[in-house]
């Protein structure tokens, strides 16, 4: 069978430079790892294929080669070197592992005592859109895992202590070795902790860590929008084996308003005023935002969807002391259920009305009228 072309395998043009090449490997070893298709059995030939085709590329001299002579270059006792990776292909595989198995790898594990960082939590906590504006402190029950207070987050029964695990020395890998091809795994006995425990503490059965609620304060400061993310460092779950914990992150929702919309660090709302009030003008009072009133003045003559704006009425800036205006957006409204009288007196009106007093009207039928006319020339 013959063997595939190396610039193929990386998925890189012939002419690639030395990062490109670099990039596409880290890309694909990521993708293929065995770690990643534990199920797969070619997962570990694939793998093989590509770091072949890298060892290769990477080196300039071996390059050129193939680039000049293909597979050939490298057969009867010419091939990749059987003894190891040079070191371009060791840093690219250490980056790859530890982005695979964590931050530094297995060795870092080992060499921190199986002290594993606690995992980080997520709260989902909604407050109203007063909240928002005013903040607020507010008690957390949440439950989490903390420190075994027994073995002090060792793991092992009180008077005893973990032991380096036997298999990988320590580091929490093991590395296994087939012909040119070097790749390294979790330990199978400490599970990449690089410690075992021989007698585990009865408390938590030898993680170190038990589960309980805790009550935790948290302030919400004023000007915080929806999706508003809170971070509490060391607020998450504690660490395995007495490593560090995690933290706690806030992602806050805010409740829809009965009376205002939010956009930023502006409010919104829409008033409805009387026909008599937007043709002769007038006033009207609005709620804030902070529980006070404001006048809006309506000029004569408004029009429905006129908006006003009210300066320094919307909501703070997180942590600034910028704040937002309210926009109120008046709506006329027309009036229903008229008495008699009321009729009478509308029907005056409209015999006393002119262009002059509804100008849009008058616009609109001329236009109309015109768009008639022109039809019936047509025709």
């Amino acid at each position: 069978m013959s063997k595939r072309d190396y610039y193929e395998i990386l998925g890189v043009a012939r002419e690639a430079d030395e990062a490109a090449l670099k990039s596409a490997f880290r890309k694909k070893a990521m993708q293929c790892h065995p770690d990643r298709h534990p199920n797969d059995p070619q997962a570990e030939q694939t793998f093989k294929e590509l770091n072949e085709a890298y060892q290769i590329l990477s080196d300039g001299q071996k390059r050129a080669a193939y680039d000049r002579f293909g597979h050939q270059a490298f057969e009867n006792g010419g091939g990749p070197n059987p003894g190891g990776f040079g070191g371009d292909f060791t840093s690219s595989m250490s980056d790859i592992f530890e982005e695979l198995f964590g931050m530094g790898g297995g060795r870092r594990r080992g060499q921190s005592g199986g002290r594993e960082r606690g995992a980080d939590l997520r709260y989902n906590m909604e407050i109203s859109l007063e909240e928002a504006f005013h903040g607020k402190s507010a008690q957390l029950r949440i439950p989490t895992t903390v420190s075994c207070e027994v073995c002090s987050g060792s793991g092992a029964t009180p008077g005893s202590k973990p032991k380096t695990c036997g298999t990988c020395g320590g580091h929490g890998r093991v590395r296994a070795s087939q012909g040119f091809f070097s790749v390294e795994r979790t330990c199978p006995t400490c599970q990449g902790r690089g410690q075992v425990i021989e007698d585990p503490c009865k408390a938590c059965s030898g993680a170190g860590r038990i589960t309980k609620e805790r009550v935790l304060s948290v302030n919400i400061p004023a000007g915080v929008e929806d999706g508003t993310r809170i971070r509490l460092a060391n607020e998450g779950e504690a660490g395995f084996r007495g490593g560090p914990p995690g933290d706690l992150y806030i992602f806050l929702s805010l409740q829809p308003h009965t009376f205002f919309q939010r956009d930023g660090q502006d409010l919104y709302c829409r008033a409805p005023v009387s026909m008599v009030t937007a043709s002769i003008g007038g006033a009207f009072e609005v709620p804030t935002i902070d529980g006070g009133r404001a006048q809006v003045k309506v000029p004569e003559g408004t029009q429905s969807g006129k908006r006003f704006r009210l300066s320094g009425k919307g909501m703070p800036v997180l942590r600034s002391k910028v704040v937002g205006d309210l926009y109120v957006q008046v709506d006329v409204e027309t009036p229903r259920n008229l008495t008699k009288r009321q009729k009478e007196l509308m029907a005056e009106f409209e015999k006393e009305s002119s262009k002059d007093t509804q100008p849009e009207t008058a616009g609109f039928f001329a236009k109309a009228k015109a768009f008639w006319d022109g039809l019936s020339k047509d025709a």
